[in-house]
């Protein structure tokens, strides 16, 4: 869940790839560059530390520290077991989808490419940081479901409250077409990359504090800082990828978020990538074979790779951080997860939407003149904040666009624009992309299934006042006015099963992909379920309940792996 810094930099080592086979064009800046010191500070976020901005991609946290920390729509699925190692090793087979031939256009009409639906696609879990909220205590044993400390009672010894810490992992997928990190949500022109990212909060759940305001001067900083690391062909990062490397608005340094075409695996469309993520003695580890191609990659999240995590240092005036390495925090996948963010979700894969609108006109201020055609009634406020980008960044697909928070549900995430949404199977395929396609999980060295699933999505979290602009507005303390699908939108993705390479396998879009064996009711309404209400730690040791998400409850693992 992350990653749009809304700051357009010259890009560092930007290569544009011709084709797969040829990375060329060394030292290739975008023919548009703007300076970061001279927009730090000004409005719609700029000068805030990513997970501050509107268009970041960080993981939702159960309430806003800012009222502009928002914009992550993220329908995922959760899987469940009590197999030993099952919170810590697990392996999916994934198939990266593709897009049609018809291009986009400018206004929105001709085709819909992956870009346009989704910056990044991830498989996720939740790992130890002794530093990360809830700040109860500064110790994390690995790998231990004696950490899921749960509890509504503030008596217990198993409050929530007194949860070890913790942050949250995704190894993010980014695609082809549009336009490369750290500018925009892409890779490159024709083929993907992918990142571990991790997600930590620093504050303390149980007071309400905040760690000092020096760490918000760092633009991976913040209070949800981020480590940083491509899957790269060597498993060495690219460079560290601490929250601070990164460095301050006034002195950036892009060497770990920009991608190095020369050290990162790059994978095309179509590949089928075997993913084994599993805990090691250095850190948590995820390994890449690329089934099509036979390349690979890894990256483990250890000292010699540059993580660590920022230190809960209220009272000071400067930001520290310290070498860390990070490890799973149960031994199985059935415990909830982290303790402060919307979802709750512990293993899982997760699709994140919400992040393009076409623009027909970008103004000297990279805010959009003319809307396309999503905003048939003219501009509104989620087209007006500085987030567009124009066509000539593009490493492939020509046309201007913006990654506002989609805050009216009326970008291409929230049409028919998804694989499967029209009935019409030639129509939809010429104009749409093929669907993301995943396998369940298996534990214990890839040999056992995990045994239950539920679907997960955080609407009520981002239909609330101070995310969304349609009214009425979600109240997530009561449920009322949260609703699926969000106001605004005439479509909302779901996942269903299909029979792929001699086994169950999930995919994403609508109800008309060809193969479809299972679509749980056809609906993000009948898929996704009631409101679930959720509990968090508060200061003075007072619960706080929270309806985040729509949950379907758990359900016996339709999709094994055969």
């Amino acid at each position: 869940m992350k990653r749009f810094f809304p700051v357009t930099v010259a890009l560092a080592g930007f290569l544009v790839l011709a084709a797969y086979a040829s990375p060329v064009g060394a030292g290739v800046r975008p023919s548009h560059v703007k300076d970061l010191r001279g927009r730090a500070g000004g409005s719609s976020g700029y000068g805030e530390s990513l997970c501050v901005s509107h268009s970041s991609l960080c993981i939702d946290a159960y309430d806003n520290p800012g009222d502009e920390y928002v914009g992550h729509d993220e329908p995922s699925v959760e899987f469940k077991s009590g197999v030993s190692g099952s919170g810590n090793d697990m392996t999916y087979t994934l198939t990266l989808p593709g897009d049609p031939n018809t291009r986009p256009g400018a206004t929105g009409a001709g085709g819909t490419w992956n870009f346009q639906l989704r910056p990044t696609f991830w498989f996720g879990l939740t790992l130890c940081d002794s530093q990360s909220a809830p700040e109860y205590t500064h110790t994390c044993t690995r790998d231990s479901d004696a950490n899921n400390k749960v509890s509504p009672d503030p008596n217990s010894p198993d409050y929530i409250g007194k949860h070890p810490g913790n942050a949250y992992m995704e190894l993010q997928f980014y695609g082809p077409g549009y336009v490369p990190q750290f500018e925009g949500f892409g890779c490159a022109a024709t083929v993907y990359c992918a990142a571990m990212t991790i997600d930590s909060r620093t504050l303390n759940q149980n007071t309400g504090t905040e760690n000092t305001g020096a760490c918000d001067n760092y633009i991976l900083g913040g209070p949800e800082p981020i480590n940083w690391a491509y899957v790269t062909k060597s498993g060495v990062s690219q460079a560290p990828a601490n929250p601070l490397f990164t460095g301050t608005f006034s002195n950036p340094n892009f060497a770990a978020v920009n991608p190095d075409y020369s050290k990162d695996l790059l994978m095309r469309p179509g590949d089928r990538i075997r993913i084994h993520m599993h805990d090691t003695t250095a850190g948590f580890r995820a390994d890449l074979s690329d089934l099509t191609t036979g390349q690979s990659g890894s990256m483990t999240a250890s000292v010699a790779n540059g993580f660590g995590h920022v230190r809960f240092t209220p009272n000071s005036s400067t930001c520290h951080q310290s070498a860390y390495a990070f490890h799973p925090e149960y031994d199985t996948a059935n415990p909830r997860g982290n303790t402060w963010s919307a979802h709750t979700y512990n293993v899982a894969f997760s699709d994140e939407i919400g992040h393009f609108e076409n623009c027909v006109k970008i103004t000297a201020e990279y805010n959009c003149a003319k809307p396309g055609k999503q905003d048939a009634g003219g501009l509104d406020p989620d087209d007006d904040f500085n987030f567009c980008v124009p066509k000539s960044d593009s490493s492939l697909v020509r046309i201007d666009g913006c990654f506002f928070n989609d805050g009216d549900w009326d970008g291409n995430s929230y049409q028919r624009d998804w694989p499967g949404s029209i009935p019409n199977v030639a129509r939809d395929r010429a104009r749409h992309p093929s669907p993301v396609l995943f396998t369940s999980p298996l534990t214990s060295n890839g040999t056992t299934n995990y045994s239950t699933v539920a679907f997960e999505t955080d609407l009520p979290r981002i239909e609330a006042s101070d995310s969304q602009e349609n009214p009425p507005f979600c109240d997530r303390s009561t449920g009322a006015n949260c609703v699926n699908p969000p106001m605004g939108a005439k479509f909302y993705p779901f996942y269903s099963t299909r029979n792929a390479d001699g086994t169950c396998t999930w995919q994403e879009g609508g109800d008309f992909i060809p193969g479809t064996t299972n679509d749980f009711g056809g609906s993000s309404t009948a898929e996704y379920g009631p409101l679930l209400q959720t509990v968090y730690p508060g200061p003075g040791f007072t619960p706080i309940l929270r309806y985040n998400n729509f949950n379907s409850g758990d359900v016996p693992n339709p999709c094994p792996v055969s």
